[in-house]
């Protein structure tokens, strides 16, 4: 570590600020209101939240460590081949929003699982659904905590578990005494100061690289800006391909994600939902690619300067790129590297947040509440809180075990997550777009799934079939410091992580040793590995289904289901425009009341929403609202 890779007093308070304000925000909502002493208000603020607080927390709940940390290290030494991605992200969002938030705002729901429960009639389904998504959420808290730690070692030397317990603990304190109130507003301020490092970064490093046009020059030299490769194999790390579908699909299961459902069903209303939806879409997008500038701005610094920290030695690991860019080009401001240090925090701790507060709901929700009928509202709540203390401590020992993985953050995470959200997300298809699909059907297709895509992670992680993907070519390192030169000698190849793994990056085309036998399986891209799961499902449920009979039609509650067939008349035919997504006023489970105004984007509604339901589910009136 160099000596001017130190923090100043100023960075601290900048720093230790960002932090105080977070837990200000916990507290001020622990004391005011409802005092969160009722799960309503606790878990889904009331139902009450305005849709652009609520947007902007949606959005950075997505965002993390990942975003701030991975995406530029994938620029710089893979290229920025990871903007197609982007474009499946956003086509996912807005089609979960013509098709899912009107299924799932109505329904009021707490819990993402609650949702299986009343689609299948089965308790089984929803305990499954609910082990997949704590498994999922306390796997993805390890991998967000995991990048600010190994952050902060890179800048200052702290060690990555004091940083993974500090974020952990700021998370803890403010999402148990503030709730999703809490969560949400701390997520809008942490969204302010996450812009705010990020821009500062690409400004300062743009203006140190020669400017945009030369930025723009050398990134383009060094083979930066590789955008398409269209090879149709699928073992390629990145292809266009994968990119666009391979996202597209994990993408799509993130509208049934707990904190999505959180958040649309703190709405009063499903056009304020639908807003949320609209504003996260090209949010999100705009964001990754910001991250994705960094990339490559930090890479043209370097070649501006002459000296690349990976290929001299001076850091270790991708994921400290940025870090160790903000100490260089900030190292005569004082309290610039603490802002960047506190967006990243702010990040890592948007996201921590989310997932604790989306916890605790399935845990009372789906585990507690069935076995604890009688317990107050206040106990509840309090149960809730103590859960949020029990899995902060959880994904700190998740987070540990992450430093030991190999790979960037934005690959460990989207191989690690797979396991779980290929298969819950191909569960949440079957329920929502197969009316045919029985309990059987979805247990038997989860479960085989699930299995099958924790054998192809772990193998993929440990077999060390996966063919390692050359680096780029590195920057110059000519204008090293002698001491860095050192360090040049004595590491001559790039360490991908900080475990012993290493991968020549000298070598761009050297030829990997033939995989044969069932280890080819091993060699799938990491992006294809959540529409693998997808598929199992639905495969699985399809048989299983058609071996037990189908779905009987008396067991199928068309709140749950999404006509496909609905939906595409409408959109062919709206010759008359009516609106339908104003004031849903819901009686009772077997009551839903949808006003009806004039007003365009008929396409988004489904038709079995769009109609006043009476007297339970009587068949008359539900054959009526289908014609």
């Amino acid at each position: 570590m160099v000596s001017r890779h130190s923090f100043h007093i100023v960075d601290y308070v900048v720093f230790g600020a960002t932090i105080l304000i977070s837990l200000g925000i916990g507290l001020y909502f622990a004391l005011s209101g409802g005092r969160q002493k009722t799960t309503s208000e606790f878990m889904v603020g009331g139902r009450s939240m305005k849709f652009l607080p609520v947007a902007l927390s949606l959005m950075v709940s997505f965002e993390s460590s990942i975003m701030m940390l991975g995406y530029p290290a994938e620029v710089y030494v893979y290229g920025a081949q990871l903007f197609i991605k982007l474009f499946g992200f956003m086509a996912a969002f807005l089609i979960c929003r013509v098709l899912m938030i009107p299924l799932i705002h109505p329904l009021k729901l707490t819990s993402a699982y609650e949702y299986l429960d009343g689609r299948f009639k089965s308790r089984t389904v929803r305990q499954l659904g609910t082990t997949l998504g704590a498994l999922s959420y306390i796997f993805y808290m390890g991998i967000v905590l995991f990048g600010p730690a190994i952050a902060l070692e890179a800048v200052t030397g702290f060690p990555q578990e004091g940083s993974i317990f500090l974020v952990a603990a700021a998370a803890i304190v403010y999402t148990a005494m503030g709730g999703l109130k809490a969560v949400i507003w701390t997520d809008v301020f942490q969204a302010v100061v996450m812009f705010a490092g990020m821009l500062a970064v690409i400004i300062k490093g743009t203006i140190d690289a020669g400017g945009i046009k030369a930025v723009w020059t050398t990134a383009a030299k060094g083979g930066r800006l590789n955008f398409f490769n269209f090879d149709f194999d699928p073992t390629v790390r990145h292809t266009f391909w994968g990119l666009l579908l391979g996202t597209f699909a994990r993408s799509s299961g993130l509208v049934f994600n707990q904190s999505t459902i959180q958040r649309v069903c703190s709405t009063p209303t499903l056009a304020a939902a639908k807003k949320v939806m609209l504003i996260v879409s090209p949010a999100f997008w705009i964001t990754l690619t910001v991250a994705l500038i960094e990339g490559v701005v930090a890479y043209a610094y370097y070649v501006n300067v002459g000296c690349d920290p990976l290929e001299s030695g001076q850091i270790q690991n991708p994921n400290q790129i940025i870090p160790f860019m903000v100490m260089d080009i900030f190292r005569g401001l004082p309290g610039m590297p603490g802002l960047f240090l506190a967006a990243l925090f702010s990040a890592s701790l948007s996201t921590i947040s989310s997932g604790l507060s989306s916890l605790s709901a399935m845990t009372w929700e789906d585990v507690l509440k069935p076995r604890l009928p009688n317990v107050s509202d206040f106990t509840a709540t309090v149960i809730a809180k103590v859960s949020v203390v029990a899995f902060g401590f959880l994904s700190c020992g998740v987070a540990i075990l992450i430093s030991f993985i190999g790979g960037t953050l934005t690959q460990i995470a989207t191989s690690v997550l797979s396991a779980f959200n290929g298969p819950l997300c191909g569960l949440f298809i079957i329920a929502s777009l197969c009316p045919w699909a029985n309990a059987k059907g979805a247990i038997a297709g989860a479960v085989v799934s699930a299995a099958l895509m924790m054998w192809l992670c772990a193998g993929a992680t440990f077999s060390g079939a996966t063919r390692p993907t050359p680096w780029l070519p590195p920057a110059p390192t000519d204008q090293c410091s002698v001491d860095n030169m050192t360090s040049l000698i004595m590491n001559t190849t790039g360490l991908m992580t900080s475990t012993t793994e290493l991968h020549d990056v000298t070598t761009v085309g050297a030829v990997a040793e033939p995989v044969t036998g069932i280890s080819v399986i091993y060699t799938l891209s990491y992006l294809w590995l959540a529409a693998v799961g997808i598929a199992v499902v639905v495969i699985v449920a399809f048989f299983v289904s058609w071996a037990t009979g189908f779905n009987r039609d008396g067991n199928l509650d068309p709140r749950h289901v999404i006509y496909l067939s609905d939906v595409i008349r409408n959109i062919f035919t709206r010759g008359k425009k009516t609106n339908t997504d104003e004031l849903v006023k819901q009686g009772s489970i077997n009551t839903i009341v949808i006003g009806l105004e004039p007003g365009p984007a008929a396409e988004t509604e489904l038709p079995l929403l769009a109609t006043t339901i009476n007297n339970g589910l009587d068949p008359a009136h539900i054959n009526q609202a289908k014609n």
